[in-house]
């Protein structure tokens, strides 16, 4: 299947069509540039290290935050020749190797086997050797974006990137602690999630040259959504829908909106020592528990009204495609098919 553009989109998930379908004919082309431009700034040699980091890009995922930064971009990013199109580029790969480059750190530290059904690198090729690739990915992000000339666009993805590591402190600082409260969460989902949706749109806004304040409103909303249904699909979904086992959270001591919830309702919960959970039978037990409560629902009830709230925020006078695209995008999150 291909768009009138040329671009193939055989490789695009089915959920993510109708958002290349509303957001207008230039984007799947300009995925399809991201795409290339992608795999030859993670693997711009031949030797193991490249191979290395190309197998990582090339195992995919939705390209959900280059596709965020395309479409704010709007129509300015159409012309093939234009200095708009090259940042955009620019803009989705350096967050798509910077979401990578942090997955590969996660596996590291939380020692996860499996991503998206696949074997890690940390299982494949041991702690040192994707903590290294994670730091390539990372390093590729930003010379990709340095590329542009524009300090902006750096101290975005700069500010992005300490935030995810924010993020990941306050997670490891909560581990297996009963004390967590919902805002401390938010707080976590913000810089876990939600601080790089933030930078694709300001990175997309900063390519059309638009204020991006709206849009990081937006984006940052849906994005700590994504992850409220992350943990959600956690307790609920099947190994494979998500690609890992269920109650993977529990088994690494993180306590999410869900459990948090589900410990106010039930009694025996709330004295539960998330350490004693040390087996996968365990945690799923566990999560039928969490899931019995109506935590999931009341999990999934305030991520629809965070992106309510992100919908809100768009400017007024958005173009058409624009709001109709990105309402879609809010919309897969809630629906979780994104």
């Amino acid at each position: 299947m291909s768009t009138a553009n040329g671009a193939s989109q055989d490789r695009v998930p089915a959920a993510v069509l109708p958002i290349l379908a509303a957001a207008g004919d230039h984007v799947p082309a300009v995925l399809a540039d991201v795409e290339a431009a992608l795999r030859t700034a993670a693997a711009p040699g031949s030797g193991p290290l490249d191979a290395a980091a190309l197998d990582t890009v090339a195992a995919g995922g939705k390209r959900l935050r280059p596709l965020l930064a395309i479409v704010v971009g709007g129509p300015d990013v159409a012309d093939p020749d234009g200095p708009a199109r090259a940042a955009v580029v620019r803009a989705g790969v350096a967050v798509e190797l910077t979401h990578t480059a942090t997955l590969l750190h996660d596996d590291v530290l939380d020692a996860g086997l499996l991503r998206r059904g696949r074997p890690t690198a940390f299982a494949r090729d041991g702690r040192a050797a994707a903590t290294c690739l994670g730091d390539v990915l990372f390093a590729a992000a930003f010379g990709t974006l340095a590329g542009g000339g524009d300090a902006r666009a750096l101290r975005v993805l700069a500010r992005a990137s300490r935030e995810l590591a924010q993020g990941e402190l306050l997670q490891r600082a909560d581990a297996w602690s009963a004390d967590v409260d919902e805002e401390r969460y938010l707080r976590r989902c913000h810089l876990k999630t939600g601080a790089l949706f933030e930078a694709s749109a300001r990175l997309g806004a900063l390519a059309a040259g638009e204020e991006d304040e709206a849009f990081a409103r937006f984006a940052s909303a849906i994005g700590v959504a994504f992850q409220l249904f992350d943990d959600v699909l956690d307790v609920v979904a099947p190994p494979e829908q998500t690609g890992k086992p269920r109650g993977t959270d529990l088994l690494d001591g993180t306590v999410t909106l869900p459990m948090l919830v589900a410990r106010e309702r039930d009694p025996e919960l709330r004295a539960l020592d998330v350490r004693t959970i040390t087996t996968a039978e365990q945690a799923a037990d566990v999560c039928d528990r969490i899931a019995a409560t109506g935590a999931t629902d009341v999990t999934e009830e305030r991520a629809r009204a965070l992106v309510a709230d992100g919908v809100a925020a768009l400017p007024d006078g958005l173009d058409e495609a624009r709001r109709t695209a990105l309402g879609l995008v809010a919309r897969g999150v809630v629906d979780r098919r994104l």
